[in-house]
C-alpha cells in the first residue's frame, strides 16, 4: 500500500495537516508515537487558542483534534517512528517493526526539553527532577520546588505549580524577565508563592536517591550558595526532535530549514510546526503551518497521482 501522504507527528502540526490532507481525499498515514498529542498534552488550560472564550484543557484540545482528523479518514498509528529513507519519492518510512510507503512526507515531530546538563541531575530525573508540572506537581504538594528558565513556558510551569506546592523559586540566568509576555509577567509577580532569582544558575542537584539542595552560582559574582529543595522543574528551551531525519537540511541549532513556506529541500517532504519554526513555538503557529503544509502536499502531488 503507498499513501499520498505520510504524516510524521501528531501535534496540533501533525493532526492539522491531517485535517487538511483527508479533506482533500489524499490518503493519509499519521505517525503518532507512543506518546502522541505532543506538549499540549502535559498541559492544562490553554486560554489563547481561538475558538474557546472561556480556554481548553491541551489534552482536550488534542483529542477533538485527532478526533476531527479521524473523522475525515485519517489512519493513525500510535507507534514511534524510527527511520526514513528520503532520497525520492515514494519515501519508506520505519515506524515501530513495520514498513510505510508515502508518495510525500510532513514532518510534524516538535521538539523535547533541553535538560541542565549539570552533575546530579540525570539520575534524579523522575526522582525530584522533571519537565512537565501538569504531570508531575501533585507529588510535590506543600513541598518546595524550582523552576529553571525564564520564558512563557517556565511561568506557565511555575503558576500550575503554586495549586499544589508551598514556594516556587524561578532560577533565571539574566536580570529581568525579557521574554515573557506582559500579562504572564503580571500574574507572576502577583502570586505570593512564587519568587525569582535573576542573575542565578543552578551548576549542581545533590541528594542521595533524590533531590535533596541545589549548588546555586551568582553569573555576576560567581559566589556559590547552597539551597535545600524537593524538586527541580527545568524548563530552558526546546531541543528539535531532527535528529532521525538524515539528508534534510538543518541549522545549527537542529531546526529544519524550510525552503519556500514550508518545503525542504528535498521534493516531496514538507515540515509544519515547532521543529522548523524555532520563533514562536504556538499552539496556534503549529497548527497554522500544519494548514500549510496540508495544501502545499495536495499541490505538489496534485500533477503526480
Amino acid at each position: 500500500m503507498i499513501y499520498d501522504v505520510i504524516i510524521i507527528g501528531s501535534g496540533p502540526a501533525g493532526l492539522t495537516a491531517a485535517i487538511y490532507t483527508t479533506r482533500d481525499k489524499l490518503k493519509t498515514l499519521v505517525i503518532a508515537g507512543t506518546k502522541w498529542g505532543g506538549q499540549l498534552q502535559l498541559t492544562t488550560l490553554i486560554e489563547n487558542f481561538p475558538g474557546f472564550p472561556k480556554g481548553i484543557q491541551g489534552p482536550d484540545l488534542m483529542f477533538n483534534m485527532r478526533r476531527q482528523a479521524e473523522n475525515f479518514g485519517a489512519e493513525i498509528i500510535d507507534t514511534d517512528f524510527i527511520s526514513g529513507d528520503f532520497v525520492k519519492s515514494p519515501f519508506k518510512i520505519i515506524a515501530g517493526d513495520k514498513e510505510y510507503v508515502g508518495r510525500s512526507i510532513i514532518i510534524a515531530t516538535g521538539t523535547d526539553t533541553q535538560w541542565l546538563g549539570v552533575p546530579g541531575e540525570k539520575e534524579k530525573i523522575g526522582h525530584g527532577v522533571s519537565a512537565c508540572a501538569p504531570c508531575d506537581a501533585p507529588f510535590f504538594k506543600n513541598k518546595k520546588v524550582i523552576v529553571v528558565g525564564g520564558g512563557n513556558a517556565a511561568m506557565e510551569e511555575a503558576l500550575i505549580l503554586t495549586d499544589f506546592v508551598k514556594q516556587v523559586t524561578i532560577v533565571y540566568r539574566k536580570e529581568a524577565l525579557t521574554r515573557v509576555s506582559q500579562l504572564m509577567q503580571e500574574k507572576v509577580e502577583n502570586n505570593p508563592k512564587i519568587k525569582v532569582f535573576y542573575s542565578s544558575e543552578i551548576i549542581e542537584v545533590l541528594g542521595k536517591n533524590k533531590v535533596e539542595k541545589v549548588k546555586l552560582r551568582d553569573v555576576k559574582t560567581q559566589k556559590i550558595s547552597e539551597m535545600p529543595i524537593d524538586g527541580i522543574f527545568v524548563a530552558i528551551r526546546r531541543v528539535p526532535n531532527s535528529e532521525r531525519f538524515k539528508g534534510i537540511e538543518k541549522d545549527e541549532q537542529g531546526y529544519i530549514k524550510v525552503h519556500e513556506f514550508v518545503k525542504t529541500n528535498i521534493q516531496g517532504i514538507f515540515v509544519a510546526g515547532d521543529v522548523h519554526n524555532k520563533n514562536y513555538q504556538q499552539a496556534i503557529t503549529a497548527a497554522g503551518f500544519g494548514a500549510m503544509a496540508g495544501l502545499e502536499v495536495k499541490r505538489w502531488l496534485g500533477g503526480r497521482l
